[in-house]
């Protein structure tokens, strides 16, 4: 399986109880909003899909999960430390709209000069104005707004997204 075809929602953290039930910390509640089959846990470098049997939220970035076959406390420690993705093409299933985290491994490209910026590392959402951290070719990270009004185009299937960035901002 590709990691191009998922992006990270997130990380499995210790077991909870003695019955397989793990914590996980998310930064995109998609698997509550679409209906997706599995989510696929980063192991040894492998995506590994595993099925949710039922899932409960402990907070607004965390929630507690069953996983089918995972029954005890030991199997679900096995899996602390994981990384959780999402398939990109459930994503929006539900309601047509994609997650900003969604975003995640796409080429931004600015709208004025037709010119690819660089690829959309992550979404950096711990301030009041969403931010894309963009790895430039060059090996350089730059931190551009994201805001819908910014955004012209979102082409899925060619992995792009191009908008208009302010002037200045790329120098």
């Amino acid at each position: 399986m590709n990691y191009g075809d998922y992006y990270k929602i997130g990380k499995i953290g210790k077991p909870h109880g003695v019955c397989g039930e793990v914590t996980m910390m998310f930064a995109d509640d998609v698997f509550d909003r679409d209906d997706a089959d599995c989510l696929m846990l980063s192991i040894d470098g492998i995506l590994v899909p595993f099925f949710m049997e039922e899932y409960r939220f402990k907070g607004n970035e965390t929630a507690l999960v069953k996983f089918c076959d995972v029954d005890t406390q030991d199997a679900a420690r096995e899996l602390t430390g994981c990384d959780v993705y999402y398939p990109r093409q459930a994503e929006g299933d539900g309601d047509g709209l994609l997650s900003w985290h969604a975003l995640t491994g796409m080429t931004l490209v600015d709208a004025t000069s037709g010119a690819a910026v660089g690829t959309i590392d992550e979404v950096d959402d711990t301030t009041v104005n969403l931010l894309f951290s963009v790895r430039r070719a060059e090996g350089d990270t730059v931190y551009v707004p994201a805001h819908e009004d910014l955004i012209t185009v979102i082409d899925t299937a060619a992995r792009t997204v191009t908008m208009t960035i302010p002037e200045g901002l790329l120098d």
